[in-house]
């Protein structure tokens, strides 16, 4: 998204080729999503025949002055971007429109040919603009609503710490609040930050007086430096967080210190561990938070809980559980059944080889003669309860080879 020094940028430019200078010819596109509540043909009208007195900014949103009301207004929302006609302007990257395009190109939203043959426009490729003829663009939103501007109304030292005491949310979100301070977005905070060395996550009411001064030097540092190369990127100093906050984890430095990416104020935000530490309260409890995750970590030999004394559930080979005398002989072969390859068509074989009962699923056969069933049944049960009587002997016996003792899986 255009940020502060892009939008400043094309004011700039637009305010040498333009002040003074009579509309012959507008062109607004039909496109209701970015032409906000005004028709074409009654935005042209409004144009042709005045002369262009002022180009303004406030935060991320400009305005274009004639010598009479309304005026045009522009929002310049994720790729809003302005272009003159043989003057390099700065392109915002996402918003670039080739020289090689047709002109005025496809993505123009409003298009402006002045007396002396100068020609403008302005452009949206992903339509996430807003442009709209107000008659005094500062006194209704979203201007209105806008906080004072990073570069034209800066804040004092007490004014910021004053400020901050009473935000309760984590700084990133609250450089973003374009009510609390206007013009910086996601680049530009995350530049601030790295900077002044302020975790993105740390609470705003938290920071010191000192971090607060240190604070505003960065706002109006890097705001400054953005804005003496035209907001050209490719020319923001090398130490700068910035050439490398879109590459991929892992693969992303800066002056050798590695870059992480976490969410604050709901956005994706590059910042590096080692130089932005969280502080006070906020650091005890990192703390807490990575030492709980170290002692529950695999391999650590303690459990969820944290509790080094917590008793382990104690295992022998194959994952399989030692089981206590006093476990059901049904629990007992059920047990065992799950420790195995996990196949259910072998777990119902394996039931009835032991003898068991057929599964409920299974209906029994009709006819045939009820003595003989129920005596074959008898047997089978006499067959279980001496392979229980056996299991549960060899589970002491390996209970007491392995020093675990029986009953402790109930634990």
């Amino acid at each position: 998204m255009p940020e502060l020094p892009e939008v400043e940028a094309a004011r700039r430019a637009l305010a040498e080729h333009s002040i003074g200078k009579k509309i012959l010819k507008a062109i607004v596109a039909d496109d209701s999503k970015v032409i906000d509540g005004v028709s074409p043909k009654d935005f042209e009208a409004a144009l042709v025949g005045k002369t262009i007195v002022g180009v303004h900014r406030k935060g991320k949103n400009m305005w274009i002055q004639l010598d009479s009301p309304p005026f045009p207004s522009f929002q310049f929302g994720m790729a809003g971007a302005v272009y003159i006609k043989g003057v390099a302007v700065t392109k915002y990257k996402r918003s670039a429109v080739k020289d090689t395009d047709e002109w005025p190109s496809k993505y123009s939203k409003l298009f402006v040919e002045l007396a002396d043959g100068i020609e403008f426009s302005f452009t949206d490729k992903r339509r996430f603009a807003k442009v709209r003829l107000l008659d005094n663009p500062v006194s209704v939103p979203p201007i209105s609503d806008l906080g004072p501007d990073a570069l034209i109304e800066p804040m004092t030292e007490d004014e910021l710490s004053n400020s901050l005491t009473k935000k309760n949310i984590g700084i990133k979100a609250l450089l973003l609040d374009q009510s609390f301070i206007s013009g910086i977005g996601n680049w530009m905070a995350d530049e601030v930050l790295y900077q002044a060395r302020i975790h993105p996550q740390q609470t705003a009411s938290s920071l010191s007086k000192e971090s607060c001064a240190t604070l505003l030097k960065c706002i109006n540092e890097v705001t400054e430096k953005a804005l003496e190369v035209g907001a050209d990127s490719s020319q923001f100093p090398d130490d700068w967080i910035f050439h490398s906050r879109e590459k991929k984890p892992g693969k992303a430095f800066v002056d050798g210190k590695k870059i992480d990416f976490i969410k604050a104020g709901g956005r994706t935000t590059a910042y590096v561990p080692e130089l932005q530490k969280l502080s006070g309260n906020q650091a005890v409890k990192e703390t807490d938070k990575r030492s709980k995750r170290t002692t529950t970590g695999k391999g650590g030999g303690v459990e969820e809980s944290g509790s080094e004394n917590e008793p382990t559930e104690p295992k022998v080979a194959k994952g399989r559980k030692i089981g206590s005398a006093s476990k059901s002989s049904k629990k007992k072969s059920n047990a065992s059944v799950e420790d195995s390859d996990g196949d259910e068509g072998d777990d119902v074989s394996s039931k009835r080889k032991r003898g068991a009962k057929k599964p409920p699923t299974k209906s029994k056969p009709k006819g045939g003669k009820t003595g003989e069933a129920e005596q074959r049944q008898t047997r089978g049960k006499g067959a279980a309860a001496k392979r229980k009587h056996k299991e549960i002997d060899d589970n002491l016996s390996n209970s007491g080879a392995n020093g675990i003792e029986g009953g402790e899986e109930d634990a």
